[in-house]
Protein backbone atom coordinates (compact mmCIF):
# COMPACT_ATOMS: atom_id res chain seq x y z
CA UNK A 1 0.00 0.00 0.00
CA UNK A 2 1.88 3.26 -0.95
CA UNK A 3 2.10 5.90 2.28
CA UNK A 4 -0.41 8.36 0.94
CA UNK A 5 -2.95 6.19 0.51
CA UNK A 6 -4.11 6.09 4.12
CA UNK A 7 -3.84 9.79 4.34
CA UNK A 8 -6.13 10.31 1.21
CA UNK A 9 -8.62 7.97 2.62
CA UNK A 10 -9.05 9.67 5.68
CA UNK A 11 -8.57 13.07 4.42
CA UNK A 12 -11.66 11.60 1.82
CA UNK A 13 -13.75 10.68 4.83
CA UNK A 14 -13.18 13.42 6.73
CA UNK A 15 -14.00 15.96 3.89
CA UNK A 16 -17.40 13.52 3.26
CA UNK A 17 -18.28 13.88 7.15
CA UNK A 18 -17.50 17.58 7.48
CA UNK A 19 -20.12 18.05 3.95
CA UNK A 20 -22.93 15.93 5.86
CA UNK A 21 -22.34 17.81 8.99
CA UNK A 22 -22.57 21.43 7.10
CA UNK A 23 -25.77 19.91 4.82
CA UNK A 24 -27.31 18.42 7.88
CA UNK A 25 -26.97 22.18 9.52
CA UNK A 26 -28.02 23.87 6.66
CA UNK A 27 -31.19 21.75 6.57
CA UNK A 28 -31.60 22.23 9.85
CA UNK A 29 -30.90 26.34 10.22
CA UNK A 30 -32.75 27.05 6.66
CA UNK A 31 -35.71 29.22 8.85
CA UNK A 32 -32.88 31.12 10.24
CA UNK A 33 -30.64 31.94 7.15
CA UNK A 34 -33.99 32.90 5.48
CA UNK A 35 -34.93 35.76 8.20
CA UNK A 36 -31.54 36.69 8.19
CA UNK A 37 -31.19 37.45 4.28
CA UNK A 38 -34.59 38.96 4.86
CA UNK A 39 -33.39 40.93 7.66
CA UNK A 40 -29.99 42.04 5.66
CA UNK A 41 -32.26 43.44 2.99
CA UNK A 42 -34.02 45.54 5.03
CA UNK A 43 -31.02 46.61 6.96
CA UNK A 44 -29.59 47.45 3.45
CA UNK A 45 -32.70 49.15 2.02
CA UNK A 46 -32.96 51.46 5.18
CA UNK A 47 -29.21 52.22 5.80
CA UNK A 48 -29.34 55.62 3.02
CA UNK A 49 -32.43 57.20 5.39
CA UNK A 50 -30.64 56.18 8.55
CA UNK A 51 -27.38 57.79 7.33
CA UNK A 52 -29.22 60.67 6.22
CA UNK A 53 -30.55 61.04 10.10
CA UNK A 54 -26.89 60.67 11.34
CA UNK A 55 -25.52 62.99 9.83
CA UNK A 56 -28.03 65.54 11.50
CA UNK A 57 -26.73 64.23 14.57
CA UNK A 58 -29.04 61.37 15.35
CA UNK A 59 -27.48 58.55 17.22
CA UNK A 60 -27.93 55.30 15.11
CA UNK A 61 -29.87 53.63 17.34
CA UNK A 62 -32.52 56.53 17.71
CA UNK A 63 -32.41 56.81 13.53
CA UNK A 64 -33.04 53.44 13.39
CA UNK A 65 -36.12 52.69 15.42
CA UNK A 66 -37.12 56.21 13.96
CA UNK A 67 -37.01 54.78 10.23
CA UNK A 68 -38.17 51.05 11.41
CA UNK A 69 -41.57 52.65 13.04
CA UNK A 70 -42.26 55.09 10.27
CA UNK A 71 -42.12 51.61 7.62
CA UNK A 72 -44.31 49.61 9.95
CA UNK A 73 -47.05 52.38 10.15
CA UNK A 74 -47.61 52.54 6.51
CA UNK A 75 -47.16 48.36 6.59
CA UNK A 76 -50.05 48.17 8.79
CA UNK A 77 -52.55 51.84 7.68
CA UNK A 78 -51.96 49.84 4.10
CA UNK A 79 -53.01 46.19 5.55
CA UNK A 80 -55.91 47.77 7.31
CA UNK A 81 -57.09 49.60 4.23
CA UNK A 82 -56.99 46.07 1.85
CA UNK A 83 -58.58 44.49 4.87
CA UNK A 84 -61.57 47.44 5.45
CA UNK A 85 -61.65 47.22 1.53
CA UNK A 86 -61.91 43.17 1.64
CA UNK A 87 -64.69 43.12 4.28
CA UNK A 88 -66.48 46.07 2.26
CA UNK A 89 -66.42 43.79 -0.78
CA UNK A 90 -67.56 40.77 0.76
CA UNK A 91 -70.79 42.38 2.44
CA UNK A 92 -71.73 44.28 -0.88
CA UNK A 93 -71.34 41.11 -2.41
CA UNK A 94 -73.49 39.21 -0.16
CA UNK A 95 -76.22 42.05 -0.19
CA UNK A 96 -76.13 41.13 -3.84
CA UNK A 97 -76.55 37.71 -4.34
CA UNK A 98 -80.36 37.32 -4.06
CA UNK A 99 -80.73 39.65 -6.68
CA UNK A 100 -77.85 37.77 -8.75
CA UNK A 101 -79.72 34.59 -7.91
CA UNK A 102 -83.24 35.58 -8.76
CA UNK A 103 -81.48 36.97 -12.39
CA UNK A 104 -79.82 33.72 -13.01
CA UNK A 105 -82.89 31.63 -12.45
CA UNK A 106 -84.97 33.69 -15.10
CA UNK A 107 -83.02 33.44 -17.14
CA UNK A 108 -82.31 29.62 -17.02
CA UNK A 109 -86.59 29.46 -17.11
CA UNK A 110 -86.37 31.34 -20.35
CA UNK A 111 -83.45 29.55 -21.99
CA UNK A 112 -84.03 26.00 -21.41
CA UNK A 113 -87.87 26.02 -20.71
CA UNK A 114 -87.53 25.46 -16.67
CA UNK A 115 -89.85 25.98 -13.84
CA UNK A 116 -87.15 26.50 -11.54
CA UNK A 117 -88.12 28.98 -8.06
CA UNK A 118 -86.00 30.48 -5.34
CA UNK A 119 -88.30 28.05 -3.04
CA UNK A 120 -87.06 24.82 -4.88
CA UNK A 121 -83.14 26.28 -4.64
CA UNK A 122 -83.20 26.73 -1.28
CA UNK A 123 -84.64 23.18 -0.90
CA UNK A 124 -81.88 22.00 -2.60
CA UNK A 125 -79.53 23.92 -0.56
CA UNK A 126 -80.51 23.03 2.25
CA UNK A 127 -80.60 18.93 1.62
CA UNK A 128 -76.69 19.53 0.95
CA UNK A 129 -76.49 21.25 4.20
CA UNK A 130 -74.50 18.08 5.61
CA UNK A 131 -71.75 18.99 3.27
CA UNK A 132 -71.75 21.77 4.43
CA UNK A 133 -71.27 21.21 8.20
CA UNK A 134 -68.41 18.52 7.36
CA UNK A 135 -66.31 21.82 5.89
CA UNK A 136 -67.58 23.40 8.73
CA UNK A 137 -66.31 21.08 11.42
CA UNK A 138 -63.16 20.66 9.34
CA UNK A 139 -62.45 24.21 9.53
CA UNK A 140 -63.25 24.22 13.52
CA UNK A 141 -60.73 21.60 13.48
CA UNK A 142 -57.82 22.94 11.98
CA UNK A 143 -58.37 26.32 13.80
CA UNK A 144 -55.30 25.71 16.50
CA UNK A 145 -53.55 24.70 13.24
CA UNK A 146 -54.64 28.60 12.00
CA UNK A 147 -53.41 30.00 15.21
CA UNK A 148 -49.59 28.12 15.60
CA UNK A 149 -49.32 29.35 12.01
CA UNK A 150 -50.02 33.12 12.70
CA UNK A 151 -47.74 32.50 16.24
CA UNK A 152 -45.10 31.54 13.83
CA UNK A 153 -45.45 34.50 11.69
CA UNK A 154 -46.35 36.90 14.38
CA UNK A 155 -42.71 35.68 16.16
CA UNK A 156 -40.67 35.62 12.32
CA UNK A 157 -42.14 39.25 12.25
CA UNK A 158 -39.94 40.17 15.29
CA UNK A 159 -36.90 38.40 14.71
CA UNK A 160 -36.75 40.32 11.14
CA UNK A 161 -36.99 43.54 13.00
CA UNK A 162 -34.68 42.39 15.55
CA UNK A 163 -31.79 41.44 13.34
CA UNK A 164 -32.49 44.89 11.05
CA UNK A 165 -32.42 46.68 14.31
CA UNK A 166 -29.05 45.40 14.81
CA UNK A 167 -27.70 44.84 11.52
CA UNK A 168 -28.51 48.23 10.49
CA UNK A 169 -28.19 50.25 13.80
CA UNK A 170 -24.22 48.43 14.45
CA UNK A 171 -24.00 48.42 10.72
CA UNK A 172 -20.58 50.41 10.90
CA UNK A 173 -19.16 48.23 13.86
CA UNK A 174 -20.55 44.86 11.84
CA UNK A 175 -18.49 45.45 9.46
CA UNK A 176 -15.30 46.54 10.82
CA UNK A 177 -15.68 42.95 12.84
CA UNK A 178 -16.10 41.41 9.56
CA UNK A 179 -12.67 43.04 7.92
CA UNK A 180 -10.45 42.50 10.62
CA UNK A 181 -10.55 38.98 9.40
CA UNK A 182 -10.09 39.73 5.89
CA UNK A 183 -6.51 41.25 4.46
CA UNK A 184 -6.52 44.69 2.87
CA UNK A 185 -7.07 43.97 -0.92
CA UNK A 186 -10.17 41.85 0.18
CA UNK A 187 -11.21 44.44 3.02
CA UNK A 188 -11.34 47.44 -0.08
CA UNK A 189 -13.70 44.74 -2.25
CA UNK A 190 -15.75 43.84 0.60
CA UNK A 191 -15.98 47.79 1.30
CA UNK A 192 -16.94 48.11 -2.86
CA UNK A 193 -19.43 45.00 -3.00
CA UNK A 194 -21.08 46.58 0.33
CA UNK A 195 -21.53 50.20 -0.50
CA UNK A 196 -22.81 49.16 -4.05
CA UNK A 197 -25.17 46.65 -2.71
CA UNK A 198 -26.57 50.22 -0.61
CA UNK A 199 -26.89 51.90 -3.10
CA UNK A 200 -28.64 49.92 -5.23
CA UNK A 201 -30.96 48.20 -2.90
CA UNK A 202 -31.74 51.95 -0.73
CA UNK A 203 -32.42 53.22 -4.61
CA UNK A 204 -34.27 50.11 -5.44
CA UNK A 205 -36.79 51.02 -2.49
CA UNK A 206 -36.99 54.63 -2.77
CA UNK A 207 -37.59 54.97 -6.32
CA UNK A 208 -40.46 52.00 -6.18
CA UNK A 209 -41.95 53.84 -3.64
CA UNK A 210 -41.69 57.40 -5.28
CA UNK A 211 -43.30 55.19 -8.59
CA UNK A 212 -46.23 53.50 -6.28
CA UNK A 213 -46.80 57.14 -4.64
CA UNK A 214 -47.33 58.49 -8.69
CA UNK A 215 -49.25 55.26 -9.92
CA UNK A 216 -51.30 55.60 -6.84
CA UNK A 217 -52.50 58.79 -7.45
CA UNK A 218 -52.97 58.71 -10.99
CA UNK A 219 -54.99 55.42 -10.07
CA UNK A 220 -57.09 57.49 -7.70
CA UNK A 221 -58.07 60.55 -9.78
CA UNK A 222 -59.49 58.11 -12.46
CA UNK A 223 -61.67 55.78 -10.15
CA UNK A 224 -62.48 59.05 -8.51
CA UNK A 225 -63.78 60.38 -11.42
CA UNK A 226 -65.59 57.37 -12.27
CA UNK A 227 -67.39 57.31 -8.94
CA UNK A 228 -65.61 53.43 -7.81
CA UNK A 229 -66.05 52.33 -4.39
CA UNK A 230 -62.99 52.06 -2.15
CA UNK A 231 -61.33 54.02 -4.48
CA UNK A 232 -58.15 54.94 -2.24
CA UNK A 233 -57.61 51.37 -1.07
CA UNK A 234 -57.83 50.21 -4.52
CA UNK A 235 -55.06 53.02 -5.63
CA UNK A 236 -53.08 52.32 -3.20
CA UNK A 237 -53.43 48.11 -3.99
CA UNK A 238 -52.53 49.11 -7.36
CA UNK A 239 -49.50 51.31 -6.50
CA UNK A 240 -47.53 48.85 -4.24
CA UNK A 241 -48.59 45.42 -6.26
CA UNK A 242 -47.35 47.46 -9.40
CA UNK A 243 -43.73 48.11 -8.14
CA UNK A 244 -42.67 44.70 -7.02
CA UNK A 245 -43.85 42.66 -9.56
CA UNK A 246 -42.32 43.97 -12.68
CA UNK A 247 -43.77 44.44 -16.15
CA UNK A 248 -46.66 42.49 -14.78
CA UNK A 249 -47.82 43.78 -12.03
CA UNK A 250 -49.55 47.16 -13.10
CA UNK A 251 -52.38 44.31 -14.68
CA UNK A 252 -52.60 42.07 -11.65
CA UNK A 253 -53.04 44.77 -9.10
CA UNK A 254 -55.55 46.39 -12.40
CA UNK A 255 -57.53 43.27 -12.31
CA UNK A 256 -59.07 43.74 -8.90
CA UNK A 257 -60.47 47.82 -9.43
CA UNK A 258 -61.94 46.12 -12.67
CA UNK A 259 -63.69 43.32 -11.26
CA UNK A 260 -64.94 46.10 -8.68
CA UNK A 261 -65.73 48.56 -11.29
CA UNK A 262 -68.34 46.21 -13.03
CA UNK A 263 -70.41 46.17 -9.61
CA UNK A 264 -70.78 49.77 -10.90
CA UNK A 265 -70.97 48.82 -14.75
CA UNK A 266 -69.65 47.46 -17.57
CA UNK A 267 -68.27 50.80 -19.25
CA UNK A 268 -66.97 51.60 -15.83
CA UNK A 269 -64.45 48.97 -15.82
CA UNK A 270 -64.00 49.22 -19.10
CA UNK A 271 -62.88 52.47 -19.02
CA UNK A 272 -60.40 51.33 -15.92
CA UNK A 273 -58.89 48.71 -18.06
CA UNK A 274 -58.44 51.27 -20.20
CA UNK A 275 -57.09 53.62 -18.07
CA UNK A 276 -54.53 50.36 -16.64
CA UNK A 277 -53.47 49.27 -19.97
CA UNK A 278 -52.23 53.29 -21.14
CA UNK A 279 -50.63 53.32 -17.73
CA UNK A 280 -48.13 50.67 -17.59
CA UNK A 281 -47.08 52.13 -21.37
CA UNK A 282 -46.81 55.92 -19.68
CA UNK A 283 -44.85 54.29 -16.96
CA UNK A 284 -42.88 51.39 -18.82
CA UNK A 285 -41.30 54.45 -21.61
CA UNK A 286 -41.35 57.42 -19.89
CA UNK A 287 -41.62 57.69 -16.00
CA UNK A 288 -39.85 54.62 -14.81
CA UNK A 289 -36.58 55.08 -17.16
CA UNK A 290 -36.30 58.73 -15.53
CA UNK A 291 -36.78 57.60 -12.05
CA UNK A 292 -34.64 54.36 -11.85
CA UNK A 293 -32.18 55.04 -14.34
CA UNK A 294 -29.55 55.79 -11.59
CA UNK A 295 -30.70 53.41 -8.67
CA UNK A 296 -32.16 50.30 -10.23
CA UNK A 297 -31.10 50.21 -14.38
CA UNK A 298 -32.17 46.58 -15.24
CA UNK A 299 -34.31 45.39 -18.62
CA UNK A 300 -37.68 44.62 -17.75
CA UNK A 301 -37.26 41.62 -19.46
CA UNK A 302 -34.33 40.57 -16.98
CA UNK A 303 -36.11 42.35 -13.75
CA UNK A 304 -39.07 40.00 -14.80
CA UNK A 305 -36.79 37.34 -15.01
CA UNK A 306 -35.27 37.58 -12.34
CA UNK A 307 -38.41 37.83 -10.10
CA UNK A 308 -39.14 34.49 -11.15
CA UNK A 309 -35.49 32.89 -10.33
CA UNK A 310 -35.69 34.62 -7.36
CA UNK A 311 -39.12 32.94 -6.24
CA UNK A 312 -38.07 29.86 -7.54
CA UNK A 313 -35.11 29.79 -5.51
CA UNK A 314 -36.24 31.29 -1.98
CA UNK A 315 -40.09 31.74 -2.85
CA UNK A 316 -42.30 34.22 -1.54
CA UNK A 317 -38.97 36.39 0.10
CA UNK A 318 -36.80 35.88 -3.55
CA UNK A 319 -39.28 37.93 -5.15
CA UNK A 320 -38.23 40.76 -2.64
CA UNK A 321 -34.83 40.53 -2.79
CA UNK A 322 -34.55 39.02 -6.12
CA UNK A 323 -34.34 42.82 -8.18
CA UNK A 324 -31.82 44.05 -5.35
CA UNK A 325 -29.17 41.29 -5.31
CA UNK A 326 -29.28 41.21 -9.06
CA UNK A 327 -28.60 44.89 -9.27
CA UNK A 328 -26.09 44.77 -7.04
CA UNK A 329 -24.23 41.94 -8.84
CA UNK A 330 -24.44 43.56 -12.13
CA UNK A 331 -23.22 46.89 -10.83
CA UNK A 332 -20.05 44.51 -8.76
CA UNK A 333 -19.32 42.56 -11.70
CA UNK A 334 -19.40 45.08 -14.56
CA UNK A 335 -17.02 46.59 -12.90
CA UNK A 336 -14.11 43.57 -13.85
CA UNK A 337 -15.88 42.25 -16.62
CA UNK A 338 -13.49 43.09 -19.68
CA UNK A 339 -15.07 44.35 -22.74
CA UNK A 340 -14.07 44.99 -26.64
CA UNK A 341 -14.62 47.13 -29.23
CA UNK A 342 -18.00 45.96 -31.36
CA UNK A 343 -18.11 45.44 -34.78
CA UNK A 344 -19.96 47.17 -37.16
CA UNK A 345 -22.93 44.83 -38.43
CA UNK A 346 -26.28 45.76 -39.50
CA UNK A 347 -27.80 43.89 -36.96
CA UNK A 348 -26.58 46.12 -34.34
CA UNK A 349 -27.35 49.27 -35.86
CA UNK A 350 -30.38 49.73 -33.35
CA UNK A 351 -28.21 48.65 -30.35
CA UNK A 352 -25.89 51.47 -31.22
CA UNK A 353 -28.05 53.86 -31.56
CA UNK A 354 -29.92 53.24 -28.04
CA UNK A 355 -26.02 53.17 -26.90
CA UNK A 356 -24.59 56.27 -28.02
CA UNK A 357 -27.58 58.55 -27.13
CA UNK A 358 -26.63 58.51 -23.21
CA UNK A 359 -23.36 57.66 -23.45
CA UNK A 360 -23.15 62.13 -24.38
CA UNK A 361 -25.23 63.16 -20.77
CA UNK A 362 -23.06 60.56 -18.75
CA UNK A 363 -21.21 63.29 -16.42
CA UNK A 364 -17.58 63.49 -14.78
CA UNK A 365 -17.43 61.33 -11.70
CA UNK A 366 -19.85 59.14 -11.74
CA UNK A 367 -17.27 56.03 -12.38
CA UNK A 368 -16.60 53.10 -14.91
CA UNK A 369 -19.62 53.42 -17.45
CA UNK A 370 -21.77 49.65 -17.78
CA UNK A 371 -23.72 48.22 -20.95
CA UNK A 372 -26.85 49.48 -18.64
CA UNK A 373 -25.86 53.31 -18.73
CA UNK A 374 -25.09 53.45 -15.23
CA UNK A 375 -21.60 54.12 -13.65
CA UNK A 376 -20.89 52.37 -9.77
CA UNK A 377 -20.25 55.98 -8.64
CA UNK A 378 -17.21 54.02 -7.08
CA UNK A 379 -14.45 55.36 -9.17
CA UNK A 380 -12.88 52.05 -9.24
CA UNK A 381 -12.47 49.21 -12.09
CA UNK A 382 -10.70 48.30 -14.98
CA UNK A 383 -9.21 51.33 -17.15
CA UNK A 384 -10.15 52.53 -20.34
CA UNK A 385 -9.14 50.70 -23.62
CA UNK A 386 -8.08 51.74 -26.81
CA UNK A 387 -8.96 51.78 -29.84
CA UNK A 388 -7.44 48.47 -30.84
CA UNK A 389 -9.43 47.02 -27.40
CA UNK A 390 -5.90 46.37 -25.72
CA UNK A 391 -6.81 46.88 -21.90
CA UNK A 392 -5.22 49.89 -19.78
CA UNK A 393 -3.33 49.57 -17.53
CA UNK A 394 -4.75 48.84 -14.01
CA UNK A 395 -5.36 50.44 -10.62
CA UNK A 396 -3.27 51.02 -8.19
CA UNK A 397 -4.13 49.43 -4.86
CA UNK A 398 -4.92 53.33 -3.34
CA UNK A 399 -7.45 52.95 -5.94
Amino acid sequence: MPPWLPRAMMLAMWIVTAFGIVLWLFVRLQNLIMLLLISLFLALALEPAVNWLHRYRWPRGPATGAVMLLVMALTVAFFSLLGSMLVGQVLAFAAEVPAMIRAALHWVNQTFDTSYSPTTLLNEISSASGVVEQYASAIADNVWGAGTTVMALLFNGLAIALFTFYLCADGPRFRRVICSVLPPRTQRETLRAWEIAIDKTGGYLYSRALLALVCSGAHYAVLVVLDIPFAFALALWVGVLSQFIPTVGTYIGGAVPVLVALLVGIWPAVWVLVFVIVYQQFENYLLQPRITAKTLDMHPAVAFGSVLAGVAILGAPGALLALPMGASLQAFLSTYIRRYEVEEHHLLSAAAEADTAPAADHGEGDGPRTDDGAGTGHGGGRAARGADGTPGSAPSPTD
